[in-house]
């Protein structure tokens, strides 16, 4: 069931192999022995408009949004966190902000159909 959403400025389009990175970490998420393979969904929004702090646009940004049924341990997700940020660091050294946040989703709430 996890879903990781790697969000980027569009200038980084010209720096990044986009999808390359995509897959590098859709395939760390799959090793990190988390989850079951076959669960793990990855996409990537580009984004032409945003600002940072007084930069504003000058400044270019990749955020992973990750979220994941609750019931891992806080040890378990921070070295999920590790373990992308190495992907980032080593594939995208010279964009400005690379930042991950890891979200529990309700496991009560969530409904999902597979067709």
């Amino acid at each position: 069931m996890p879903n990781l959403v790697m969000e980027y400025s569009n200038s980084v389009d010209e720096r990044i192999n986009i999808q390359g990175l995509l897959e590098d970490l859709h395939q760390a998420t799959m090793n990190s022995g988390l989850f079951e393979r076959s669960s793990v969904k990855s996409r990537a929004l580009r984004y032409h408009t945003w600002l940072i702090g007084e930069q504003e646009d000058d400044a270019d940004f990749i955020h992973i949004q990750f979220e994941l049924l609750s019931g891992r341990t806080a040890e378990q997700k921070r070295q999920l966190t590790r373990t992308l940020m190495e992907v980032l660091e080593q594939q995208a050294t010279d964009v400005h902000s690379l930042t991950i946040n890891v979200r529990d989703m309700d496991r009560d709430c969530f409904q999902k159909v597979l067709n």
